[in-house]
């Protein structure tokens, strides 16, 4: 939606109405409509004070009256079983039908005794007014709903913004001094989400980084095991494609999971690549390249069951949840989404381009050494 801010009612309205014009004419618009906020009918007393004074009144034995009169008093309550009313007092539709009944059979009693009708201390009129008052900060609003579809919110509102822009540079919305427009509803979640994930995102990574680490004491086994980050980013973003879902909170959360997910498998991979590398080492089997390539080929290939035991576990628990329905089902599958695609490709690459980094790694190692001869 589109909130516009400003201090007068009308004028509040016929900006709403004039965006609402333009807001018909985005690409991926199915409705948009402005609230009337002007439509009510009311009536207004104006009290002449000086003749409630003249009669000895007040201006609240007045107001008193008129709230009596026409809005009513409850003065008890019914019992009828375990239901309860409340009785309320107030004059009869014949004396508030018209203003010439409001003004003539509508009596104030005055402390003298006397009867006085309600036309000879106030003037009657019928004026237009809002229906209701919206407001943010304490400035009126006027609200423009949208609905959309068949395009993302922040494209739809770039393009939006745009065109908005525009209309108001050619005057097809007049907007006077002291008036605003701010972009609203989903949008304005979707800002706030962008902002916290800003923060999350990188904070997540860190902790992954710093938990493989600890758990590593190498960096560079560090930036391997996190490879399978961008590995798994492949497949999580063309699921994502092909599903036909946009960026949300939601995919979001689940590439976030998915990072600590493939961390996970990236450990397994490595763990048994160094498990082999140590027992070739320590069996002095590393003398040569061949050497290498048997050790890297014992903790690549003939481990793989492990591996993939790991994988497919991700995969029974996740892939029910992209044909799932009912309450939530939605939000699950665009969590499940990425972290499905993500732990496909990443499994591929991991088995695939994780023995020949190693490969590389541990040569040029035992070169420094001095450990390898051919």
């Amino acid at each position: 939606g589109i909130k516009v801010a400003g201090p007068d009612l009308g004028e509040l309205e016929r900006i709403a109405t004039e965006v609402e014009a333009v807001m018909r004419t985005v690409p991926g618009t199915t409705s948009a409509y402005a609230e009337r906020i002007m439509g009510g009918t009311y009536i207004e007393f104006d009290l002449r004070r000086e003749e409630i004074a003249r009669y000895g009144l007040t201006v609240g034995d007045v107001q008193d009256v008129l709230a009596v009169a026409l809005g009513g008093m409850p003065i008890t309550t019914t019992v009828e079983g375990l239901e309860r009313y409340d009785i309320t007092l107030r004059y009869d539709r014949d004396f508030r039908s018209n203003l010439d009944s409001l003004r003539n059979d509508i009596v104030i009693p005055t402390p003298t005794g006397a009867q006085i009708p309600l036309g000879q201390l106030a003037d009657l009129h019928v004026v237009n007014g809002p229906m209701g008052i919206k407001s943010e900060a304490a400035v009126p609003n006027a609200w423009v709903y949208v609905d959309l579809r068949g395009v993302d919110v922040g494209t739809y509102v770039k393009n939006a913004k745009r065109i908005v822009n525009e209309a108001r540079a050619a005057g097809t919305i007049q907007m006077p001094e002291g008036y605003n427009l701010f972009w609203s509803g989903q949008y304005e979640y979707m800002i706030r989400a962008k902002e916290r994930l800003l923060v999350v995102v990188p904070i997540t990574l860190l902790l992954v980084a710093m938990l493989i680490y600890i758990s590593t004491r190498s960096w560079v086994k560090t930036a391997i095991v996190l490879l399978a980050v961008p590995f798994s980013a492949v497949g999580a973003f063309w699921l994502i494609y092909l599903l036909d879902y946009n960026l949300s909170v939601a995919v979001w959360i689940g590439l976030i999971a998915l990072a600590g997910l493939d961390a996970e498998t990236g450990v397994v991979m490595l763990l048994y690549l160094d498990l082999a590398y140590e027992k070739w080492k320590k069996e002095g089997k590393l003398g040569n390249l061949a050497g290498l390539r048997d050790a890297i080929h014992h903790g690549a290939v003939k481990r793989i069951r492990p591996k993939i035991m790991t994988v497919a576990t991700t995969f029974i628990a996740l892939v029910p949840i992209l044909w799932s329905t009912g309450t939530g089902a939605d939000v699950m599958k665009r969590i499940a989404t990425p972290m499905v695609g993500g732990v496909f490709t990443s499994t591929l690459l991991e088995l695939l381009l994780y023995p020949a980094i190693f490969y590389l790694w541990r040569k040029h190692t035992l070169r420094k050494e001095g450990v390898l001869t051919e």
